[in-house]
C-alpha cells in the first residue's frame, strides 16, 4: 500500500486549498493509499523560520517525507507563486528529500493568470529536491470551490480534471509499487 504525505501550504484552515486537499486525501485512501496530511501552518514558527531541522516537529516532517512513496504539495497562489509558508518548509528539507518520490503539485487561485505558478514557481523547486517524477500539476480557480459544513463541493467542470490528475498520481504510485515487488 503506497504511502503519501500531503503537505498543505495554506496559512489558514479555512482557505479553499486545504478543503480540496482534505477531499483528495479521502479519495486516495479509498484507492488503497495510506495518506497523512500535514498542514505546514501547524509547525512551530520559530524552528520553521530558523531552519531548526533538529526540532522534533521539523524532524518528524522530514522523516515523513523520507518514509513516503508520494508527496502532494498544495498551496494557494500568492504574488504569482506558492505560499511563503510552504517555501519555508521546502527550503529546510535536505537537498534531495524528494529523491525517488512521485510528486503531485496542486494550486488554487483567484485568476487564470495564476495557473502558471505550478510550472514556473513550484515545479522547479520540486525537481531540485530530486523528485523521481513530478506528475501533471493541477490548478483550481477559487470560484470553482465551495467549502460547506460537510466538506468541499467542486463545480463539475473543475472536478473531472482534478480527479484525472489525482487518479494519474495514484496509478503512478501503484505501478511503481508493483514494479518494486516484482524486482
Amino acid at each position: 500500500m503506497p504511502r503519501i504525505l500531503a503537505l498543505s501550504g495554506s496559512p489558514s484552515p479555512t482557505i479553499r486549498t486545504e478543503a480540496v486537499l482534505t477531499h483528495l486525501v479521502g479519495r486516495l485512501r479509498a484507492q488503497a493509499h495510506r495518506v497523512a496530511l500535514t498542514p505546514v501552518r501547524e509547525l512551530p514558527p520559530g524552528p520553521l523560520l530558523s531552519a531548526d531541522t533538529a526540532h522534533p516537529d521539523i524532524a518528524a516532517v522530514a522523516g515523513a517525507v523520507g518514509a513516503s512513496d508520494g508527496i502532494i504539495v498544495a498551496s494557494p497562489v500568492y504574488k504569482a507563486a506558492y505560499s511563503g509558508l510552504l517555501k519555508s518548509l521546502l527550503d529546510l528539507l535536505p537537498q534531495y528529500a524528494f529523491d525517488g518520490k512521485i510528486v503531485l503539485p496542486l494550486a488554487t487561485g483567484g485568476s487564470l493568470a495564476h495557473v502558471l505558478a505550478i510550472d514556473y514557481a513550484l515545479r522547479p523547486v520540486l525537481q531540485s529536491l530530486g523528485a523521481e517524477h513530478v506528475t501533471s500539476g493541477h490548478f483550481l480557480l477559487d470560484r470553482h470551490i465551495r467549502v460547506t459544513g460537510h466538506g468541499v463541493s467542486l463545480d463539475p467542470e473543475a472536478e473531472a480534471p482534478l480527479r484525472s490528475a489525482v487518479d494519474g498520481f495514484s496509478v503512478a504510485l501503484h505501478r511503481r509499487a508493483r514494479l518494486a515487488v516484482a524486482s
